[in-house]
């Protein structure tokens, strides 16, 4: 089985604007075209609480003709057009798709932040993990989620194998990331939240990208848009991840980024597993 993970920031503008970013958006399409997955997480969507509109929807279908379409959005009391998921999945799969609440901090469990799908022998979740925020104004809520979060795979974990995906917003080691000492208190790689990360690991769950390269430096899933030459310069952080409950991790055969060509912010990541 061959699944992929994007934040795509903003499903709307690539798959509608014509702006030069909109364009980079649609030649990574593309790329997951021809990359031919049995699934296809998708986070920060940015949607309407109403989800995708009919033109989303047939420019997905023209996209990718043989997947079917699962969404979540951000709902009231939730800022509107915030955060996001969806997947996309084969048409021959059938799986029974939930949109769990974890009993997370704030409007958090409205933010449209989890899908799972479930099969006959394992889980595949995806997860749009919330930012601690400018000025970590939003870390003690984030550490909270951490905990739930991991209550949620744990509990998954213990009905059958777990594929959980996604941006989980924190670069877990100083080899995570270009800059760690320039980064200490920054969003995404507090001590706070490499913990929670830490924890999460602990109940049972693999970091694959880590489980088939090793301590391979300079490899990232993010370069800031903010800075022209994130990009250029490899100036980049890790914190988009698949991860695998641990009894199932020696079937996979696959971790790695999709290259993304020269657009900035996330670049897709790609598991194959024996499963």
């Amino acid at each position: 089985m061959k699944l992929i993970s994007w934040n795509i920031d903003s499903l709307n503008a690539a798959l509608t604007s014509d702006s030069a970013r909109a364009l980079l958006s649609r030649k990574v399409l593309d790329t997951l075209v021809k990359e031919n997955a049995d699934i296809i997480a998708i986070q920060e969507t940015k949607l309407s609480s109403k989800g995708p509109t009919k033109k989303h929807l047939t420019i997905l279908e023209d996209y990718f003709p043989d997947y079917a379409v699962t969404w979540r959005s951000s709902v009231e009391p939730a800022r509107k057009g915030y955060a996001g998921t969806m997947f996309l999945y084969r048409k021959t799969l059938s799986p029974v798709i939930t949109y769990p609440e974890i009993d997370a901090p704030s409007t958090m469990d409205s933010e449209g932040r989890i899908i799972t799908l479930e099969f006959e022998d394992f889980f595949v979740t995806q997860v749009y993990a919330p930012n601690a925020g400018d000025g970590l104004k939003r870390l003690a809520e984030r550490q909270v989620w951490d905990e739930k979060y991991a209550d949620y795979l744990e509990k998954l974990d213990s009905q059958k194998p777990v594929l959980a995906t996604g941006d989980y917003n924190v670069a877990h080691k100083e080899i995570d990331l270009a800059h760690p000492s320039a980064n200490r208190r920054s969003p995404g790689f507090t001590d706070e939240e490499r913990h929670g990360f830490t924890q999460l690991l602990s109940k049972g769950f693999t970091d694959t990208f880590r489980y088939m390269h090793g301590d391979v430096p300079n490899v990232y899933s993010w370069w800031a848009q903010r800075s022209k030459t994130s990009k250029i310069n490899n100036s980049g952080w890790r914190i988009d991840y698949w991860l695998a409950s641990n009894r199932i991790a020696d079937k996979i055969t696959k971790s790695d980024m999709i290259d993304s060509g020269s657009r900035q912010d996330h670049t897709p990541i790609v598991l194959e597993i024996d499963i």
